[in-house]
């Protein structure tokens, strides 16, 4: 019957439904007959009223009940074998997903016809993808460059649409202002009125600006600001951290003069033998001129920077050298001023015919808390000399009284050349940097989206342009009681990912049960020394602020943000979009809504051992959701308006995370 046709399966579907409907009025009329021929010793007036009333009846019973019985059948084969396939095969061709060999098995041609349609709809796409990466294969290399040129100068680089909206920013300006995100008013990071008024001046017809900015964590920052052109409006700002000038100490100053004039005149009278009087005056001279020399010191030190964070992958990819290992850690240095340091190190070993390999390793036999920076070559240890004398450069032309020594004393660490112990007939330079206690995710050399200036204001936008936070969590348990115990998030703008990450571990102020720790693998020990559950939150906060939260199953990950708000005296009011109701959307209620489902569906490769991890499993959403979007497009769902409409149909499904907020729950 699998392969009869189509139209003959529906055809002998009705007929079978006439059939059965006659047959039921055939078994009515003859159970009439049946109660009529019985009542045959009745008189005609009992037979008149009560044989033939009660006879009709039961027929009347016996024939609804079984024409109802058919209908549902047939409605039931209809909904299993026609309805939901058809639903299904329609989801797959919206999303170019083919659909299994089983979906529409009885639809005859339908499913080999929505399997062939989906797969020519991908080898449309990959030759579409392989034509435009053959054209645009120069661009690409420029724009490689490009990125590689923004990314290692010294400056922070931030370029904002005409509403003051960051397009785009190198990873100097993202350690320079920490949580710098696009489509995120570049004034929401800066402090002070400075900022608004350099735009003044450029809107009054100043064709640049020079500005001094403090950072919302205190850090004073001075540049430049100047207008992009009439075509694409808004502005490019260039920052630096601010030159500390120095204040010259007239106190220690004078008393070095004092102590210095009293000295010279005890030498004067210096006689054989020397009186223990003018013994101890020449002692509490020199103790003295020891003490205002180190006052003076103090004085004309600038100070250490105050140290950032970097995560080594980031430290690692703005060199723009071959890399080696670069261990997952995270390094207690500022990342613009030690790149710069190495950076220049390797231009000066480029120099003397020396190619170079970098690498980031925990240190193995020193202290756990320390990892190595390696810049190595084939060949023989770079003299000490040759060195000392390229730590006395200053990295960075603009900032001439910064040297590469001064950035090692700002450290508390040094450098050295040596062999590497790996091969002798390699060396290697040798930079020891501290590990920090609290991770920092890696961020992309650059981070743009050009685009975003059109997109217009963010409630008007359609799903493809808006400004998204997908997340997850693991927690505890299962209910809204228990607790966070790690969080990730990957921003959407544009359409595509950015490249922003967050994520951290919780610690959850509690013991987590083995029986939650072999799902997602986290342990007691390794949230031991973990950010509490306020703290990990208000990064989080930052993070996310002004976007559109995205989860799988978002009323739960949405509950536990809104339970924890007493504890972190965080509100969460984003609007939420949940992939459950946005795949529900598509495929149907009928449809497995599952991540591992809804992965299989899309074909996204999530490997097992980033399941159940925050990352791993906000990264499959993400992914998810971008494949999606085309097919929403289709269906008329454009913008976060029409999916809180299509909501409404799927409360039986799931509960609305946007409801639940307004409702306070």
């Amino acid at each position: 019957m699998r392969n009869w046709p189509l139209r003959l399966r529906v055809f002998l579907i009705f007929v079978g439904l006439t059939g059965g409907i006659l047959a039921a009025i055939g078994a009515a009329l003859w159970v009439l007959h049946d109660r009529l021929m019985g009542a045959e010793a009745l008189t005609e007036a009992a037979v008149t009223d009560a044989v033939v009333t009660d006879a009709l009846a039961l027929a009347g019973l016996i024939a609804g009940m079984a024409t109802l019985g058919l209908c549902a059948m047939v409605w039931y084969l209809f909904d299993i074998n026609m309805a939901r396939p058809i639903e299904t095969l329609a989801g797959g061709l919206l999303t170019g997903a083919p659909p299994d060999e089983d979906e529409g098995r009885y639809l005859a041609d339908l499913a080999p016809a929505a399997r062939a349609a989906a797969q020519a709809r991908i080898a449309a796409q990959q030759e579409l993808q392989a034509a435009v990466a053959s054209h645009a294969e120069d661009m690409t290399h420029e724009k490689s460059m490009l990125e590689n040129i923004l990314s290692d100068i010294g400056a922070g680089a931030i370029l904002t649409d005409s509403d003051g909206r960051v397009m785009f920013y190198n990873a100097a300006a993202s350690q320079l202002l920490p949580g710098l995100g696009l489509d995120r008013p570049v004034s929401r990071f800066l402090r002070g009125d400075s900022l608004a008024a350099a735009q003044a001046r450029i809107r009054a017809g100043a064709g640049a600006s020079d500005i001094s900015v403090t950072g919302t964590e205190g850090q004073r920052l001075t540049g430049r600001i100047r207008p992009l052109s009439e075509e694409f409006g808004g502005t490019i700002l260039i920052l630096r951290p601010a030159r500390r000038e120095l204040v010259p100490p007239r106190l220690a100053i004078q008393a070095l003069r004092s102590h210095s004039a009293a000295l010279t005149a005890l030498l004067d009278q210096l006689s054989d033998p020397v009186a223990p009087r003018m013994i101890a005056a020449l002692r509490a001279a020199g103790a003295g001129l020891k003490q205002a020399m180190r006052d003076l010191d103090a004085g004309l030190d600038p100070g250490a920077p105050r140290q950032r964070r970097v995560a080594a992958e980031e430290l690692a990819r703005g060199l723009n050298l071959p890399l080696g290992r670069v261990e997952p850690v995270t390094l207690a240095a500022d990342g613009w001023q030690i790149g710069g340091l190495l950076v220049m190190l390797a231009q000066r070993l480029a120099g003397t015919r020396r190619s170079v390999t970098a690498t980031i390793t925990r240190e193995q036999d020193g202290s756990p808390d320390e990892a190595m920076v390696t810049l190595v070559w084939q060949g023989a240890p770079l003299p000490m000399d040759m060195l000392d004398d390229w730590l006395k450069i200053a990295p960075d032309p603009d900032m001439p009284d910064l040297t590469g020594a001064d950035i090692l004393d700002a450290h508390a660490t040094g450098m050295w050349s040596d062999a590497d112990p790996d091969d002798g007939t390699r060396a290697r330079l040798v930079l020891p940097l501290r590990i920090s206690a609290v991770a920092r995710a890696a961020r992309a050399s650059v981070t743009y989206d050009f685009a975003l200036s059109g997109h217009g204001a963010a409630d008007l936008r359609p799903l493809s342009t808006l400004n998204c936070v997908v997340f997850d969590t693991e927690t505890t348990g299962l209910s809204l009681s228990d607790r966070i115990v790690q969080i990730a998030g990957l921003r959407i703008a544009g359409g595509k990912l950015t490249g922003e990450r967050f994520e951290t571990l919780v610690n959850p102020g509690r013991a987590i049960p083995p029986s939650s720790t072999r799902i997602h693998g986290v342990t007691d020990a390794m949230v031991r020394d973990a950010p509490d559950m306020a703290t990990a939150l208000r990064q989080f906060h930052g993070f996310a602020e002004d976007a559109v939260l995205i989860a799988h199953n978002a009323p739960f990950d949405m509950g536990l943000l809104r339970a924890a708000e007493p504890e972190s005296g965080l509100h969460f009011p984003n609007r939420v979009m949940d992939t459950v109701l946005l795949s529900a959307m598509i495929w149907g209620q009928g449809a497995v809504h599952s991540l591992d489902a809804l992965c299989e569906r899309l074909e996204i490769e999530l490997p097992p051992d980033l399941r159940h991890t925050a990352m791993g499993d906000a990264a499959a959403t993400a992914e998810a959701y971008l494949r999606m979007l085309p097919a929403l497009k289709a269906k008329g769902i454009t913008r976060f308006e029409d999916v809180l409409t299509q909501a409404q149909k799927y409360r039986r499904l799931l509960s609305d995370a946007n409801l639940a907020a307004a409702h306070g729950n």
